[in-house]
């Protein structure tokens, strides 16, 4: 049945066939096509309808149609298409309310969060405490109450669990302590963090905060969210003493009267991190200096910079006493200090005009002096020579091959080489100086070091390549980060490495020679035990042939020492950044772990002796991935011989490293609005 009606347009759905245009219909059906490629009128359905042939259908056409179904659809016109002024509103509009509603959308989520935050139920309850942490016995040499058990140790049951686990004590809130709590297994052992303070600072990112670019607050993370994570325990208080063939660390703590008191914390595994001071190389007067240690130090560094320039506002300030106040002084030409005059001077050039008066800017001088050649020696000479051009562009003077002799309250004494070789004595007004030479050992350190014999640096605990200290029973006390300097004496192990070789042939290693073959077996030990000797040792076959003096083909006991010492006399000290703490850190967490899981085995075979470290884990290998550093809207970097400087790029490319290596996600948010907070409204300039 046909239906017969109003007049309406048929669209016929696609068949298997060809759909050629509408050109090529017969021409009386061409006629009646509408405007529309798609749409025919009334009488052209008619014919259609009234054809039992369904021409159509084996003619090509744009309109394909079926015999059995026809789709009905409104002939009325197609809308108007608006102007584009029209949609350029409609869709800004849209867009808005958008943006609105998702930024509705947020606050109210946040605001639902932050509700959920309060509590106003108690939620305190009855928790058990054991006696001995309420009464601790006495005892040790000193007699001193010993902290065998502490208050929350049954606070939930993953602590309960882990107060019968071996414990271990570390030493430090620093960048080795930090990353070796994050390896740690929480069930693994009783973990014990000892640090007069209770947060991690991030200490490359130091310098920004000493002219108000970075908030102190933004680079530091409280320690105790760290520790939580693996179910230890903290202690706010200072490491004084360590009693080695008792276990027992003598900790100082000042109690709520002010009074100090001592008592021992007993361990099965120790870790000193407890860092460095500054080296003061015998200079007198270093009380007149600012050093950049802590974030205490940066605050008053901050605060000196601002009482400098408020004094020099004075009306009652000469011009001497004034370019007095505004000169400033960096002895170190390292990363720290560099980084604070690349920082100083933003602040004295990109601030300074705005809020203080233009005079100051004319009148400022910022001094770095340095002992060797060149600024970043430490560097790829390239980045260094960059550095000092950079300074000389920025009116940084750099005085080099200079040594300070004396600091006075006023002025340094410093001696430089002229032309000829010869030191001449200067001097230099000042009104700040800061100190960032080198480190020291810290009491705590020269104490350990002062009880064994072996401890000959006076700069750093001696450690072996598994970072034990040397001389301390095997296995229980390591150090890390500045506080230690593993030790490479490759030559002093020769009888280790050739014991086995001399056991095979039933010699003496002393009087015995070795072949090439052999020789690789030795070298493959040494790789082994001081991994920092691998590149050294790569071309074996050179080696030996040079080494061979009699050209006998072997290497005799003296012949084979002298190669050794050769090798050890190309081994440098790891650097004292915070680049090393971390990768000791972790290797210290990775192999308690693994010392952890092999424990209940060992413990079944009754191996309770020997290298149970070498035997669990390899040594560690430092690798170095590269320095980078700050030097005035600029930034140089060296990784691994592939170096590179540049301007603002450079700059955004530091901040990303440092924003990557932030220890949390509440820090990385913080220095994301400093950052914003600078550009926005400048640098902070507030004395407190």
């Amino acid at each position: 049945m046909i239906r017969i009606g109003p007049p309406r347009v048929v669209v016929a759905p696609s068949t298997r066939s060809a759909q050629p245009t509408l050109q090529h219909r017969p021409r009386h059906l061409r006629n009646y096509a509408c405007r529309d490629s798609r749409v025919v009128c009334n009488a052209y359905k008619s014919r259609l309808l009234a054809s039992s042939a369904w021409r159509c259908a084996s003619q090509p056409s744009s309109i394909p149609l079926k015999p059995r179904f026809l789709r009905l659809i409104s002939t009325k016109p197609l809308p108007h298409r608006h102007g584009p002024v029209f949609r350029f509103f409609y869709r800004s509009l849209v867009y808005t309310g958008g943006f609105v509603l998702v930024t509705a959308g947020l606050v109210i989520g946040f605001f639902a969060y932050d509700a959920s935050t309060y509590r106003e139920d108690l939620s305190y309850t009855d928790i058990p405490v054991s006696t001995e942490a309420l009464y601790p016995r006495k005892g040790g040499p000193k007699n001193l109450p010993i902290a065998e058990a502490l208050v929350d140790d049954d606070d939930c049951p993953e602590n309960s669990r882990t107060k019968h686990k071996p414990k271990l004590v570390v030493l430090g809130s620093g960048w080795g302590s930090v990353a070796l709590l994050k390896q740690l297994n929480p069930e693994d052992y009783h973990i014990t963090v000892v640090s007069p303070v209770n947060y991690f600072l991030f200490t490359p990112m130091l310098p920004s905060a000493t002219v108000g670019t970075l908030e102190l607050r933004s680079l530091v993370e409280p320690i105790r969210r760290i520790v939580q994570r693996v179910k230890g325990h903290f202690l706010r208080a200072e490491a004084v003493d360590v009693v080695l063939s008792e276990r027992l660390l003598e900790v100082a703590q000042v109690d709520a009267t002010g009074e100090e008191r001592h008592f021992y914390l007993p361990y099965d595994k120790l870790v000193i991190g407890v860092g460095s001071t500054t080296n003061a190389h015998g200079v007198k007067g270093l009380e007149n200096c600012h050093f950049l240690k802590t974030i205490e130090d940066a605050r008053q560094i901050r605060n000196k910079v601002l009482q400098n320039l408020e004094h020099a506002c004075l009306p009652t300030t000469t011009d001497d006493e004034r370019r007095r106040l505004l000169s400033f002084v960096v002895s170190g030409g390292g990363p720290t200090g560099v980084e604070f005059a690349a920082e100083l001077f933003d602040l004295l050039n990109e601030d300074l005009g705005r809020s203080f008066p233009k005079i100051l800017r004319n009148e400022i001088s910022v001094h770095v002096i340095q002992s060797r050649g060149h600024i970043l020696n430490t560097y790829d000479e390239a980045l260094s020579r960059y550095a000092e051009e950079r300074f000389a562009h920025d009116q940084v003077e750099v005085l080099t091959n200079s040594r300070v002799k004396e600091v006075q309250p006023d002025k340094i004494l410093f001696t430089q080489k002229d032309e000829n070789g010869k030191s001449v004595t200067k001097e230099l007004p000042m009104g700040f100086c800061l100190w960032s030479t080198g480190v020291a050992q810290t009491d705590f350190c020269k104490r350990i070091a002062d009880k064994l014999e072996v401890q000959t640096n006076r700069h750093a605990l001696e450690t072996d390549t598994h970072l034990r200290l040397n001389g301390a029973p095997l296995g229980s006390v390591y150090a890390i980060g500045d506080c230690s300097t593993v030790q490479n004496n490759v030559a002093d192990h020769l009888v280790t490495f050739l014991r086995t070789l001399a056991v095979e042939k039933g010699k003496d290693p002393e009087k015995m020679t070795i072949t090439f073959k052999e020789w690789r077996q030795v070298a493959q030990g040494v790789k082994q035990r001081f991994p920092q000797a691998s590149d050294h040792l790569r071309r074996l076959d050179k080696l030996f042939e040079q080494y061979d003096k009699d050209k006998s083909g072997t290497l005799d006991f003296g012949e084979l020492h002298e190669l050794l010492i050769q090798i050890d006399s190309k081994l440098t000290s790891l650097p004292a950044t915070a680049q090393r703490a971390h990768q000791q850190g972790q290797y210290l967490g990775r192999k308690f772990s693994k010392l952890a899981q092999a424990a209940p085995g060992m413990a079944a075979n009754e191996m309770d002796y020997g290298d149970l470290d070498d035997a669990v884990y390899k040594a560690f290998s430092y690798r170095h991935l590269g320095s980078l550093a700050y030097i005035g809207n600029s930034a140089v970097f060296d990784f691994n011989g592939l170096s590179f400087s540049g301007g603002l790029m450079a700059v955004y490319l530091w901040r990303s490293v440092y924003f990557a290596q932030s220890v949390s996600f509440r820090t990385r948010v913080l220095l994301a609005m400093d950052w914003s907070k600078r550009a926005m409204f400048g640098r902070d300039l507030m004395h407190y």
